[in-house]
């Protein structure tokens, strides 16, 4: 083989080898998870369930939730009930609102087309105080029996 060749075949295997190195490599997350509506219809008495190990119950921490909808979403926000379910079996549920089109009816999000992907800062600089697994589950509060254009639902958890 001609040596310009394999000198060639290698620096490319090498840039790749890197690229994929730096993009996988995401030091911030413990946890990065979205989960698909079936069918993008989401019943009011449907739960999306997220179980995440936590052990470090020092560091300062960043709960996010991931939307991804579709521009045919007939509401410019989303309301949900998340019920956290703590090691020690204690629990607590709140009620979320997230905004996902502006007063002007522009989507907020990334995304070319009719997907749009949003993520929204829940709680900031937050300690886990129990180490163990800690259970998240959304039920979407939009007072409708059947909730259409929400194509998924996540949660990204990562150290401050």
């Amino acid at each position: 083989m001609n040596s310009n060749i394999l000198k060639n075949i290698t620096t490319l295997s090498l840039i790749i080898t890197i690229q994929l190195f730096l993009f996988s490599c995401d030091t911030k997350s413990i946890y990065d998870k979205d989960k698909r509506i079936e069918n993008s219809v989401w019943n009011r008495k449907d739960t999306m369930k997220f179980n995440v190990e936590i052990n470090d119950t020092i560091s300062l921490h960043n709960f996010y939730i991931n939307i991804r909808n579709s521009t045919d979403y007939k509401y410019s926000n989303i309301y949900f009930f998340i019920k956290t379910d703590f090691p020690d079996g204690n629990n607590i549920t709140d009620t979320v609102e997230c905004t996902l089109a502006d007063i002007d009816g522009k989507w907020r999000g990334k995304g070319i087309g009719k997907i749009k992907d949003n993520r929204f800062l829940l709680k900031k600089g937050i300690r886990f105080l129990q180490k163990g697994v800690y259970t998240f589950e959304f039920q979407q509060a939009m007072r409708v029996k059947n909730l259409s254009g929400i194509e998924d639902i996540g949660i990204r958890i990562e150290r401050e």
